[in-house]
């Protein structure tokens, strides 16, 4: 499809829907009237905005539905309403074929495959947008799970995809809040994600990270991945009985402890974020099994390793200190962090912006930690970065959208769990490991020889400084000189520029003139009037493209 046919598209969409008053609001005021005045006469919609662009991005098919579940824990740009309507957002796909789901299977293990499992069932126990999950037993009789990608998935996001791109760089042409909200490199992150979730290795890799991180640990497992019979199209893991964890009645009956296990969902979380630096992000309760082979003793599974969470040292270091501060309830030291992070804008009223946050937490401070919901904390915090046109990082969305998910989760298990006694010790190990007097020493050790070699050039660099504070002072004035030199450049650029619009629109009002007979000498001849009125036209179009250019 060329760019016209998916700007079309999007039109259409938009009208059908009736999101066309929404575009609208995001146009300048002068500018209204030419989007909605051919969509005036149409009914007026009787369905919240929120809803109908829900429905919208079904209507575009799983690429969009996928879309609208990530845009759907995106709190930090969302309005609540659109936010909530968009978490309603399922995708309902049905498995494909078993025949060509057995054809990748075998293209992928270049066999046949009996040589490989005893047993593979030919239809699905699973099926979603991007792939089906087929049940298995290999020839030494290990249960397997066989994931198989769909075919020509690759083809059809790639379509959906690019109609998603155009609609964002048409709402970031038109929408300033679009801008600010980088709507373009959200659609742009987004293409990145589903294209490494149809290649399976990236599942393989982070499942068997994942897997080794907690080797030996009571708190997660992960599936064994048999990379032997894997591939880009195909993955093949071990099977993994367990309860899903939101089958609260079914973990009662068996017994479970579900303090403890609500308590090491928590802990896991945090082992993930502060010791491994390397989470699952798509905790959801249908990726979360737990192994009640010892009801006392329970612990959890993670499977669906398609989406993997890591944060910069830089990052991790602020979020750190900035869970640290609320444990403690310094407001100052939070809003200074933010600040200083580089997470919010330069030109932000810092005296505002901590007011604001101190009307946050200060109610939260009041009551005990184990009533305070993370989650709440976190929308009224993203309502104030829409405030501030704060751009909250996309690693630091998955870190939220997955301590939600915990939160919520383990607040299901136990309603009591208390979020922040049971993360504080993880982020004080944490701090004291990196800033502690071990790790001041580490980092003296590991840096001496540089060190060295600094102390041994000092008197060098004593005796040049002078020699330097002159060069860069000859540099600075030189620059101002060419700065002072561009600005005067630039200045006569865009006088030439407002010149050439006077000409074209004096050329347009000259040609308007000559084809409509309104000045008597510049009529169009009488006796070449074809010719006549085709060099006026011209005129009248070069004076357009001028005036524009």
């Amino acid at each position: 499809m060329t760019s016209f046919g998916h700007a079309s598209r999007i039109v259409l969409t938009a009208v059908r829907f009736r999101l066309d008053r929404d575009v609208a609001n995001a146009l300048p005021q002068s500018a209204r009237w030419i989007w909605l005045l051919p969509t005036t006469w149409l009914p007026r919609p009787r369905t919240s905005r929120a809803v109908r662009l829900r429905e919208a991005l079904e209507s575009i098919g799983p690429t969009g539905v996928k879309f609208g579940q990530i845009l759907s824990t995106r709190q930090d740009i969302l309005a609540p309403d659109y936010a909530s309507e968009l978490a309603r957002l399922q995708s309902q796909v049905p498995p494909f074929d078993s025949r060509a789901a057995m054809q990748i299977i075998e293209a992928s293990l270049g066999s046949p495959t009996e040589r490989f499992f005893s047993q593979l069932d030919s239809e699905p126990f699973a099926s979603g947008s991007l792939a089906q999950v087929h049940g298995g037993r290999l020839l030494d009789g290990s249960e397997v799970v066989v994931k198989v990608v769909r075919p020509g998935i690759a083809d059809a996001l790639d379509q959906d995809m690019k109609l998603l791109e155009a609609g964002a760089r048409i709402l970031t042409a038109i929408s300033a809040n679009a801008r600010r909200l980088r709507l373009e490199r959200i659609v742009s992150d987004y293409r990145s994600q589903l294209f490494q979730e149809i290649d399976l290795r990236h599942e393989a890799r982070n499942t068997r990270q994942l897997r080794r991180n907690f080797a030996g640990s009571p708190l997660l497992t992960a599936p064994r991945v048999y990379s032997r019979l894997s591939s880009r199209d195909v993955l093949v893991m071990q099977r993994m009985r367990g309860i899903p964890v939101s089958n609260v009645k079914e973990l009662r009956g068996r017994g479970t402890d579900l303090q403890k296990l609500s308590r090491r969902g928590l802990e896991t979380f945090f082992t993930q974020v502060f010791e491994h630096n390397f989470f699952h992000a798509d905790m959801h309760p249908g990726n979360v099994l737990v192994d009640v082979s010892d009801p006392s003793d329970p612990s959890y599974i993670a499977i669906d390793c398609a989406v993997i969470g890591a944060l910069d040292p830089s990052d991790l270091e602020y979020l750190a200190r900035n869970m640290l501060a609320f444990f403690n309830q310094d407001f100052e030291e939070i809003a200074r962090l933010h600040l200083e992070s580089g997470w919010v804008p330069e030109d932000i009223e810092v005296e505002e912006f901590e007011n604001v946050l101190r009307r946050l937490l200060q109610p939260m401070a009041r009551k005990p930690l184990s009533e305070v919901s993370f989650a709440g904390f976190l929308f009224d915090l993203f309502a104030a970065a829409r405030r501030f046109n704060i751009e909250i990082q996309p690693q630091l969305v998955l870190l939220q959208r997955t301590l939600v998910s915990v939160e919520g989760l383990g607040r299901s298990l136990d309603p009591d769990l208390d979020l922040w006694m049971t993360g504080k010790p993880y982020i004080e190990k944490w701090i004291w490991r990196r800033f502690g007097p071990s790790a001041i020493a580490r980092r003296l050790v590991q840096n001496l020889p540089a060190i060295t070699a600094v102390l041994h050039k000092l008197p060098e660099i004593a005796a040049n400084s002078a020699r330097d504070r002159t060069m860069l002072r000859r540099g600075l004035r030189s620059q101002s000189e060419l700065t002072e030199r561009l600005q005067r450049d630039l200045g006569s650029l865009r006088r030439s520029r407002t010149a050439f619009r006077l000409v074209g629109v004096a050329i347009v009002l000259v040609g308007v003139a000559a084809l409509f007979g309104v000045v008597p000498e510049l009529e169009v001849s009488s006796q070449l009037p074809a010719l006549s009125k085709a060099v006026s036209l011209s005129a009248v179009i070069s004076g357009i493209l001028l005036a524009i250019r």
